[in-house]
């Protein structure tokens, strides 16, 4: 099937959908997957996004800049991880949690508007990962229309490049908790760390970057084409005196570059 031909089937599941809630996290996915909705829906379209500390402020401004241009109704939703029994201990099964809830409350809202669906913005290329959030939607009858039609990452910035959406090039994104390493306790500090210190790298203007946090170690991801950009001139010293401020011992440059689901790799069943 070509990548237009995908395009018409995800456009012809949306029409027969009827109503849609889209959680909207302002990413690549999400962005295309509701501007199309939207598109073919109209008025028949919301877009419910999460606020808590594990969602950077600059990820929600641009949620609700793109609904305001758009002029879709977007509603925000609370919905606090470290409040959830048991998450903040950082369980294999973290991402299950947070879905779990998050879309039961997203819910709420579609029933109150009379929306008969939830979709969500996994592709194609979340099949070949551990992704427990999935569980989640299939458990509560979420529908991934991206999935649905075998759209895959490169191909969805392809499409949102031809809808001219800014997001087309944008760097992956995943909730901040998921820079932890499982097992180890989560906490809105930490978050903060996290976040303050990708938010240095990207103003540097690293294009796709990760901080993994290890109890007071910080293991920075970027791609491999930029690694040279963090010890060029006097960046590697600006680097670390920024993260040794924000409270990281020690500072890590990961050699094999950034990867997605790179924490997987310390789950048991990955060494099998």
């Amino acid at each position: 099937m070509t990548l237009q031909e995908k395009n018409e089937e995800l456009k012809n599941y949306l029409s027969q959908l009827g109503s849609v809630a889209v959680a909207f996290s302002s990413g690549v996915d999400s962005t295309f997957l509701l501007k199309t909705a939207h598109d073919v829906l109209g008025d028949r379209v919301i877009a419910v996004t999460a606020r808590s500390c594990s969602f950077p402020e600059r990820e929600l401004n641009e949620a609700v800049e793109f609904c305001k241009a758009e002029g879709i109704r977007h509603f925000i939703v609370d919905s606090e991880e470290l409040d959830i029994d048991g998450f903040s201990s950082n369980p294999k099964n973290r991402c299950y949690l947070c879905k779990h809830e998050l879309f039961e409350k997203i819910a709420v809202i579609a029933a109150e508007h009379g929306i008969s669906e939830i979709v969500e913005g996994s592709n194609e290329d979340d099949n070949g990962d551990y992704r427990p959030g999935l569980q989640a939607v299939a458990e509560l009858n979420v529908r991934s229309p991206l999935r649905h039609v075998k759209l895959a990452k490169e191909e969805i910035r392809e499409l949102s490049k031809e809808l001219g959406l800014l997001t087309w090039d944008k760097q992956s994104f995943a909730c901040l908790s998921s820079r932890f390493v499982y097992g180890e306790t989560i906490t809105r500090e930490k978050l903060s760390m996290v976040d303050r210190a990708e938010q240095l790298l990207l103003d540097m203007g690293l294009k796709q970057v990760r901080v993994r946090i290890h109890g007071t170690i910080a293991r920075i991801e970027v791609l491999p084409s930029q690694l040279m950009q963090l010890v060029e001139g006097t960046k590697r010293q600006e680097i670390v005196d920024a993260f040794h401020g924000l409270g990281f011992s020690y500072v890590a440059l990961d050699l094999d570059g950034y990867r997605t689901g790179s924490m997987n790799l310390t789950l048991p069943e990955a060494g099998e």
